[in-house]
């Protein structure tokens, strides 16, 4: 036989079919997809074979690994990056397009379980490049987007305030690119902790669209915490009252305001330069 049809057959006789919409792990699925949180034992809902295969490259633990007939022959590729305790399972295109939010679903999706972090875990990692403080974020695109530049441009942690969209919403996982999987993330209510942050000598900085330091005359050295308000609104007044310092990017006056993610990108961007 050869050996591509060997590999085939393994990975389909690998695959336990799901016919009900009503199983339990159907139901899981479909749960932590809608409600953009983890399943009740804490796994994470993933989907796509790019994504999935960074889970894979991230170390993570996978719970279980779930394919369209359609996206069956992603098993091949999947299945020998999986350990053999990995259930594996198939569902029917049909019930497989209602339980993954995607509009265009890639065949395969996944629960995994993400590395938790404490929020004394991620202010501790300040020493080692600077913390996001991201205040009432909406758009999940943004805040992928903000994980994907933290961890491009050498951030330590992202702290997640009150009102700021879920870190495990898809849209998320998937715009972070696998960002999300390595970059310790913790939930905080920011203005309770600005006190804690200072108290670690963390300077407490943020972007203003109309005043404050221009960013390239800004000194950026030395532990900080950059914080990122909503899309719309920016930070509350009462956060933005406990700042040391307000930065403005340059832009052109005929812009009102930078979208959140660019700004961060640019600001954690700027911090590298000057530390490199």
């Amino acid at each position: 036989m050869p050996q591509n049809d060997a590999t085939r057959q393994s990975s389909s006789g690998r695959l336990r079919p799901i016919e009900g919409r009503h199983n339990a792990l159907v139901k899981q699925l479909r749960r932590a997809f809608s409600q953009a949180e983890l399943t009740e034992d804490g796994a994470c809902a993933i989907e796509g074979l790019r994504i999935v295969e960074e889970a894979v490259r991230s170390g993570l633990k996978f719970q279980a690994v779930i394919f369209s007939q359609g996206g069956e022959n992603k098993a091949e590729r999947l299945l020998p990056q999986l350990g053999a305790h990995v259930e594996t399972v198939v569902l029917p295109d049909k019930l497989f397009a209602e339980v993954v939010p995607s509009e265009t679903p890639q065949g395969v999706a996944a629960l995994v379980y993400l590395k938790k972090f404490s929020l004394e875990d991620v202010i501790a990692k300040a020493q080692a490049g600077p913390l996001l403080a991201i205040a009432g974020l909406q758009d999940p695109g943004n805040l992928g987007t903000i994980l994907r530049s933290a961890e491009a441009f050498g951030a330590a942690g992202v702290l997640l305030g009150e009102g700021t969209v879920s870190p495990f919403n898809s849209k998320a996982i998937r715009g972070s690119a696998g960002s999300a999987f390595r970059m310790p993330l913790a939930r905080a209510k920011l203005l309770e902790i600005t006190r804690q942050l200072r108290a670690s000598k963390i300077r407490l900085i943020a972007t203003s669209s109309h005043a404050g330091t221009p960013l390239p005359e800004a000194q950026l050295s030395g532990e900080l915490a950059i914080f990122i308000g909503n899309e719309g609104a920016g930070l509350p007044k009462d956060l933005l009252a406990k700042m040391d310092e307000l930065l403005a990017i340059p832009h052109s006056p005929r812009v009102e305001s930078l979208n959140a993610g660019v700004a961060a990108s640019i600001v954690l961007y700027e911090i590298s330069k000057q530390e490199s």
